[in-house]
């Protein structure tokens, strides 16, 4: 029987491995602070719940519910970044953060630092992948390839 354990374990490990994709530093840099930005979202909704900032006819619950959701959809964008729509949602949940400060004002602050990352995130980080980009083909021309 351990035989066969190891006759598994041996064939597993031969098997060749695919490469990676390669990740443009947008995706990267936008993956990490939308990462982040979804610890801070989750915490918001539970403050708007703690301070009961919801209208009167909300039941204050719906706070947390919030926050969950718009923390899940931030980890949801963070991990399809490699597609341009996905930068424009992680835009929008930008917009839905900064909404917020009508609630609770001080997630203005929060809205203001993290858009601000995301911002730099996003341009920057598409301004450095088109660099490498023409970097890349001035290299593959210079081989001639």
């Amino acid at each position: 029987m351990a035989r066969g354990v190891a006759v598994v374990t041996a064939t597993a490990s031969e098997r060749p491995r695919r490469p990676r994709r390669q990740r443009g530093a947008e995706e990267s840099l936008g993956s990490i602070v939308l990462g982040f930005e979804s610890l801070i979202a989750f915490l918001g909704g539970l403050v708007i719940y703690g301070l009961r900032a919801l209208p009167e006819p909300i039941p204050a619950w719906w706070g947390i519910v919030a926050g969950t959701v718009v923390a899940l959809l931030m980890i949801v964008t963070a991990g399809l970044l490699r597609h341009r729509w996905a930068v424009v949602v992680g835009w929008m949940l930008q917009i839905v953060v900064a909404l917020g400060a009508i609630l609770v004002p001080a997630l203005l602050f929060v809205a203001l630092i993290f858009g601000g990352m995301w911002g730099y995130a996003t341009i920057k980080g598409a301004s450095l992948d088109a660099r490498n980009a023409r970097r890349a083909a001035e290299e593959r021309e210079r081989n001639g390839d």
